[in-house]
């Protein structure tokens, strides 16, 4: 089997792999057989040199002790280097160890500085995509545009776009010229409370600044854009809501002051997080809340104009549009229809 050449595996593998070559015959041996060799001269001159000449012969026992008297301290001796050395091939090896840890440790630092030097730009790529991404939103939201799909309403008579009105009349002294223009058709103020579908919907926007030309309808509009964005902020649209549309007459019963579990019926928002995040941002927020009351009256006195001279069918479009929506989900959380 043939080892890695990586760099980083190189430093450890080496140094477990190849340990240091030591001495055969190293200083704890050389001592070892010093103390040995002195031991053997010693028993040479105990009993060989001073030994009496006319000593009784020894029998075999006394041989057999002289023997392991002579041999069991250079047993010790040896025993003892023995012990010594495999002490120092341990302290050895536990240093190589160490090394070997501190090489890998090393190793896999410069992998991780490594890797984050190279998922750097894509970090900072995602983070410029997020921003584009949000400046799109903000963008979106200063054109009225509330919708995250693009589709027409159904039902939502629509009339030809930029007609501007010409029979004005002579304006009497002291007579408001809100009182002498036209009145707004009914097809065009339900196509402005829809908003333009989105930034290429000439009709919609033409429909839009037609209708902010009136005074009251302007009012209704303005406070319909202030509850969207803000709504809007905490992902409400009114694109995602699917209410369970009222009938005409319930509509005109709320127009001519009806309360209570009769006109329950407007209150059809199901969406049980749409309801939550509005009931907490009601509580929480003055701001939205103040904004919320003031666009449920000037809906509710828009709808008190608009009831006696519309058909059902036009009652019935004004409930598709995105601001009827947010009639119906601020008015339930207000209980508007309780």
């Amino acid at each position: 089997m043939t080892r890695s050449s990586s760099p980083a595996a190189t430093p450890p593998t080496s140094a477990l792999d190849t340990p240091p070559e030591r001495p055969v015959f190293g200083l704890i041996e050389a001592a070892a057989l010093g103390l040995s060799a002195m031991w053997f001269l010693a028993v040479v001159a105990i009993f060989v040199l001073g030994g009496t000449p006319d000593a009784p012969a020894a029998g075999w026992s006394d041989i057999l002790l002289r023997i392991v008297a002579m041999i069991l301290p250079v047993l010790l001796i040896w025993v003892g280097a023995i012990a010594l050395r495999s002490a120092q091939v341990m302290r050895d090896e536990s240093q190589r160890l160490h090394a070997a840890i501190d090489g890998m440790r090393n190793a896999y630092i410069a992998h991780a500085q490594q890797a984050a030097s190279v998922a750097e730009p894509s970090v900072t790529r995602k983070l410029d995509e997020i921003a584009a991404a949000t400046r799109k939103t903000e963008t979106a939201l200063a054109t009225f545009h509330t919708s995250r799909r693009d589709r027409p309403m159904p039902g939502i008579p629509t009339a030809a776009a930029g007609g501007e009105v010409t029979d004005q009349g002579l304006l009497a002294l002291g007579t408001p010229a809100e009182d002498l223009a036209a009145p707004l058709p009914s097809g065009q103020l339900i196509r402005a409370l829809n908003f333009p579908e989105t930034a290429e919907d000439e009709e919609g926007f033409a429909a839009l600044r037609l209708a902010l030309q009136d005074r009251k309808a302007a009012q209704v509009i303005q406070a319909a854009q202030d509850v969207l964005t803000l709504l809007s902020q905490d992902g409400i649209y009114m694109d995602d809501l699917r209410p369970d549309m009222a009938r005409p007459e319930i509509w005109r019963q709320f127009a001519q002051g009806t309360r209570g579990r009769a006109v329950a019926a407007l209150g059809g928002i199901r969406d049980r997080s749409s309801l939550a995040l509005t009931s907490a941002r009601m509580k929480q927020d003055p701001i939205f809340r103040d904004a919320a009351h003031h666009f449920l009256r000037r809906f509710d006195q828009m709808l008190a104009e608009f009831e006696e001279e519309a058909s059902d069918t036009d009652i019935s479009s004004l409930g598709e549009t995105r601001t009827a929506r947010a009639f119906m989900l601020l008015g339930r959380v207000a209980g508007t229809f309780d």
